[in-house]
């Protein structure tokens, strides 16, 4: 009897419930790939890398390849390959931005409804409470 009791509870508690929305959207491959490539862009392991290309792209254009650069001083061409690179980052960037701040407001819509859940609860042992104390109060005289 106690554990049935136990279950009925936690199946109608919001808290325990096993499908908070957060957890279980369907994305589309769009949302999925926009987290992924976010996700490693602010990476040190990107910042690393990156850093690595860019000091062997200066290195190789000013020093190995002396006599005919791919890409002389002053690196248009690696400037216009960071200027791309920025251009189609920073969209993907807010892209996973907006789908953050979606799961803030499910999460928040979430809690929401958790709290409102405890403050019946609440209001409910409070009463009982109070009914108590009126049941003591009674047998005492």
């Amino acid at each position: 009897m106690k554990k049935e009791a136990e279950h009925k509870w936690v199946e109608e508690h919001p808290t325990q419930h096993p499908l908070h929305p957060i957890f279980h959207q369907k994305l589309t491959l769009g949302q999925k790939a926009a987290d992924k490539i976010t996700s490693f862009g602010g990476s040190w392991t990107f910042m690393g890398l990156f850093a690595c290309v860019l000091i062997a792209w200066i290195g190789i254009n000013s020093w190995l390849l002396v006599e005919k650069p791919l890409d002389p001083y002053p690196f248009i061409l690696l400037n216009l390959m960071l200027s791309t690179l920025a251009a189609v980052q920073a969209p993907v960037i807010l892209m996973s931005q907006n789908r953050q701040a979606e799961r803030d407001r499910i999460d928040a819509k979430y809690d929401h409804a958790v709290n409102r859940k405890a403050e019946r609860e609440i209001q409910v042992i409070y009463k009982e409470l109070r009914e108590i104390k009126q049941l003591l109060l009674k047998t005492r005289k």
